[in-house]
């Protein structure tokens, strides 16, 4: 991880100082992706926002590392103002509804309110303010976490804090006009403490959030996670009316869902128990994913950056703990199948062993609390290793393997026909890929499912 620069609360600026410079959403991706530092070279007009972006190619065969640029969508025109910044070498001051934070003076500030279909990730540096539009221009999957901050409006009586210290996360509430906070970090926790701290919150006493801190949903069916058929997965839940428009003129009927986890790198403003159960009615079924530690900290599609696997056993159960905690509060039920997202990785003694031991925890948990246990992985990493160990170790009910391919078919040459033969199977064979239907584009990974009940 990049060293942080300390932060404080900058001075006061004085009278005709010029406000702070902010590129354009299209300048600044073509900066960023050029490789040239984000520094704006004149002063930004109403409405511009600052966001970085970056794309890695596709890999043949096995998922590859994934972003791409968040796009920002067009100003609203009637839009007022939603914050302020400040700035000096030192720090930045961002004001949103009579709250001040002080955070580094490189993070970028995005205005959702002007800017709805800007993409809320929390793989790179970034404050967000409001709500984004119901369809986010998201990639088809972020993974990596690090430090970041989303303000945006709320009814709250008093300051509060929590943290979930499993997904390395801090929410907060603040009263006066109301606002709600989420404060993901990554390895540099001391800084997202300070952000909050300079707004007053009491990160002192932060609460640690109990294993749900939702109140768990009504249970859906046995069958909402068991479906044969064409499926898609995405990094955010998509809004209404994009699941509505695909159901209709798609060829999927299942949908991947990312449901927490250390590593998870998009928001989820969308996923709620009210948008799960919505398209269970309308015939939608899920493959519910949680991205947990990763084999390496450069695994996959992490940038170097991701949380890592270094004590397999609490680590896996803990992620077990945390998922079924996820999972309860948008309605999946005990029965239901539960995927650990692990990135590829190269196989070798020490890393095979921790991938291992943390799956056969996760596992192992996920069975004594009643769920399923599901993997990702390619199948030149996990299933490799785990179809090599398969004597030795528990595996998972589910296997969810990438190859991407272009082939729609649930077998593969590193599978043998005997392991995961009873529905037991999942195929992304398709990665990175923007698609429109019934008028709606979504950037996603395609998928051929073939997973019973486990009944």
């Amino acid at each position: 991880m990049p060293v942080r620069r300390s932060v404080r609360r900058p001075p006061r600026r004085p009278a005709g100082r010029r406000a702070p410079r902010v590129l354009t959403a299209a300048a600044l991706c073509a900066a960023l992706g050029a490789g040239a530092p984000a520094v704006a070279a004149t002063a930004a007009p109403a409405g511009a926002v600052q966001q970085p972006a970056g794309a890695e190619p596709l890999s043949a065969g096995r998922p590859a590392p994934r972003t791409a640029p968040p796009a920002a969508g067009p100003a609203a025109s009637s839009a007022r103002p939603a914050a302020s910044a400040a700035s000096d070498d030192a720090g930045k001051a961002v004001s949103y509804r009579g709250h001040t934070f002080t955070v580094p003076a490189d993070w970028p500030v995005v205005d959702l309110t002007a800017h709805p279909t800007a993409c809320v990730r929390f793989d790179r540096h970034a404050v967000y303010l409001g709500d984004p539009g119901e369809q986010q221009d998201c990639p088809a999957r972020v993974v990596g976490r690090t430090e970041a901050l989303w303000l945006r409006p709320a009814t709250a009586t008093k300051a509060a804090v929590t943290e979930n210290p499993t997904a390395r996360e801090f929410r907060a509430t603040a009263p006066a006009d109301g606002i709600a906070v989420t404060a993901p970090y990554g390895a540099d926790r001391a800084t997202a403490e300070r952000v909050l701290r300079s707004a007053g919150l009491p990160v002192a006493a932060a609460r640690t959030e109990p294993p749900a801190a939702t109140p768990a949903a009504p249970a859906l069916p046995a069958d909402a996670t068991a479906h044969q058929g064409k499926g898609f997965d995405t990094c955010t839940a998509p809004g209404q009316s994009a699941m509505d428009a695909w159901k209709t003129a798609s060829p999927y009927s299942a949908v991947g869902v990312y449901i927490g986890g250390v590593n998870r790198g998009c928001a989820q403003p969308n996923l709620t128990a009210e948008w799960v159960r919505t398209q269970y009615t309308a015939g939608w079924r899920f493959v519910p994913l949680y991205v947990g530690p990763q084999p390496a900290a450069g695994a996959g599609s992490c940038a170097s950056d991701c949380a890592a696997v270094t004590d397999p056993v609490p680590q896996g159960r803990a992620a077990a703990e945390d998922a079924v905690a996820q999972a309860g509060t948008l309605g999946f039920g005990k029965g239901s199948v539960l995927y650990n997202d692990l990135e590829q990785y190269t196989p070798g003694t020490a890393l095979t062993a921790r991938v291992l031991g943390y799956l056969e925890a996760w596992t192992a948990r996920l069975h004594e609390l009643g769920y399923r246990s599901g993997a990702y992985g390619s199948v030149s990493s996990l299933v490799a290793d785990l179809v090599a160990h398969a004597a030795g170790t528990t595996l998972p009910d589910v296997i969810h393997f990438a190859r991407w391919n272009d082939e729609a078919t649930l077998t593969d040459p590193v599978l043998p026909a005997a392991l995961w033969a009873d529905h037991q199977r999942v195929h992304q064979y398709a990665g990175d890929r923007a698609e429109t239907y019934g008028g709606v584009r979504i950037s996603i990974d395609r998928d051929l499912l073939d997973v019973g009940t486990g009944a």
